[in-house]
């Protein structure tokens, strides 16, 4: 008689693995001269006494957990009795093994938790940016795009084009990919007037990104000047890099260069200076320059809105003129898409001085290997199909109408008569600067707009080294034209509050 032929049957994987599903890793070294049941043990111990498996969790059974280790059973039983023996893990008929509730740590007095910093370790202060939004109410906070203004299909397309190409396996060229560089350098042509070398364009994560790169040129401990007052992120930035900021007075015509102190950096927002919105004239741009060769030193330029001007004529960027006079090489030229597409891509670009974009393009390496390469290709598709053009024309249209409501809405307050403010920095960018006549304290107004519904920033967040000039700060990019208009009323009616109870 022949005995019958039997097939072993396979396992149907119909659930994740088990072990999947525990918050802590089992591994099981062969190799180990700890034999495999106390190596299990161990770790489940530890994991019950960390607090990492909680205290009534459930263990998978025996055989299971003998499968998913690629041990034989006998391995697991005798862990979980040796367990069970300790008090570490309960065996409950009908249900299995079990962490022991006595065992188990709570998880606010985990390890992890009770563990304390190095001794050397302090604390560093919040990242000084601006919060997000409030809820409800109306928020003038700088630094916020249209990107509603997006046509939606040309966006889609741009993505659907970058994501027809499988990824490639390599991190691609720190610098940027090709046709992107080409592409931006040719945006800056015709939206900036600035003639560029693509292979002098390395392509960013945004300005703060590109700004913290240079920084880590610099040797450490090098003297910067830095407008004041000035954008405080990029100011710590270059602290946190180890250098030594010098805060350098602003006023009506951007950056004091009069009596300009050596260093190693200067750092600039001259086509519109933020916070205030002054732009930087010809002159002072020049006096720039020639202190920068007088002192041996480097400019950082950072156009973070220059595309969005009303009526204003452009100004050369440093840059142009720095090339102007012989190609100098002093000015680091930092731009970004986050007002003028969306800082949702996190791209910017640096265009430097032939000799320095190799030491910059090191860095970049160093910090991340490069920029998202798909990121990049939909942004590439984007651009050379025309719409960022586009994008930009719709966008100035729909920003000039959010700054003539809001210089209407607020010309109350500059009547001939009792002027109470002077609107400033109106004529280019996202965000204007309302300075209040004495005796009108900004904090003051700030808080009962705040009561109101209304948001606004003062210069005393922008401010170092001495007392904030009296404004307010009114970022109107992220707001419709009836929100702007609803606000500056109300901005309106606090500010002849105010006014008349401080008017004996």
């Amino acid at each position: 008689m022949v005995a019958p032929t039997t097939v072993p049957r396979l396992a149907k994987k119909t659930s994740p693995p088990l072990l999947a599903n525990l918050p802590l890793a089992l591994t099981l070294d062969r190799n180990s001269p700890d034999a495999l049941h106390l190596q299990l043990a161990a770790q489940l111990r530890a994991g019950v006494t960390s607090g990492t498996l909680a205290a009534g969790m459930v263990l998978p059974g025996s055989r299971a957990l003998a499968g998913e280790l690629v041990v034989t059973r006998g391995v697991v039983t005798l862990a979980l009795a040796e367990l069970a023996a300790e008090g570490v893990l309960d065996a409950v008929a009908g249900v299995g093994m079990r962490v022991a509730t006595g065992a188990a740590r709570p998880a606010s007095q985990s390890t992890a938790a009770a563990l304390p910093l190095p001794a050397w370790f302090v604390s560093p202060p919040p990242a000084p940016v601006d919060a997000g939004k409030p809820q409800g109410g109306i928020s003038f906070k700088p630094g916020v795009a249209a990107s509603h203004l997006l046509d939606g299909r040309a966006w889609r397309a741009a993505w659907q084009a970058a994501a027809r190409a499988a990824p490639s396996g390599d991190y691609g060229p720190a610098a940027g990919q090709w046709p992107l560089r080409v592409a931006l350098a040719a945006f800056l042509a015709r939206s900036r007037g600035l003639s560029v070398d693509p292979a002098r364009l390395m392509v960013t994560a945004g300005s703060l990104s590109a700004l913290g790169l240079i920084a880590g040129l610099l040797p450490r401990g090098s003297r910067v000047l830095f407008e004041n007052p000035g954008y405080r992120a990029a100011r710590q930035v270059l602290l946190d890099a180890g250098h030594t900021v010098i805060p350098v007075p602003v006023d009506e015509n951007g950056l004091m260069t009069d009596r300009l102190p050596p260093a190693r950096l200067a750092v600039v927002t001259p086509s519109h200076q933020y916070p205030l919105g002054v732009r930087m004239g010809v002159p002072r741009r020049l006096a720039l320059l020639e202190w920068a060769r007088q002192h041996d030193a480097l400019i950082v330029e950072d156009d973070y809105d220059g595309e969005f001007r009303y009526g204003a004529p452009p100004l050369p960027p440093l840059t142009a003129l720095d090339e102007g006079e012989g190609g100098g090489g002093r000015v680091l030229y930092l731009g970004t898409l986050s007002k003028v597409l969306t800082p949702a891509v996190r791209t910017g670009f640096v265009v430097a001085p032939a000799a320095l974009l190799p030491a910059v393009e090191r860095a970049r390496v160093l910090a991340d290997a490069g920029h998202n390469t798909v990121t990049q290709d939909a942004l590439t598709h984007f651009i050379l199909g025309g719409h960022l053009d586009r994008h930009v024309r719709r966008a100035r249209r729909w920003h000039g109408q959010q700054q003539s409501a809001l210089a209407s809405a607020l010309s109350p307050l500059t009547d001939a008569g009792r002027p109470l403010a002077q609107l400033g920095g109106i004529e280019a960018g996202l965000h204007a600067c309302l300075h209040l006549v004495p005796p009108l304290d900004a904090e003051a107004v700030a808080a009962a707009l705040a009561v109101r519904g209304v948001f606004v920033g003062t210069l005393q967040l922008f401010t170092v080294a001495e007392l904030a000039q009296q404004a307010l700060v009114l970022g109107y990019g992220g707001l419709t034209v009836a929100q702007i208009e609803t606000g500056a009323k109300v901005i309106v009616e606090v500010l002849q509050a105010e006014s008349a109870r401080l008017t004996p």
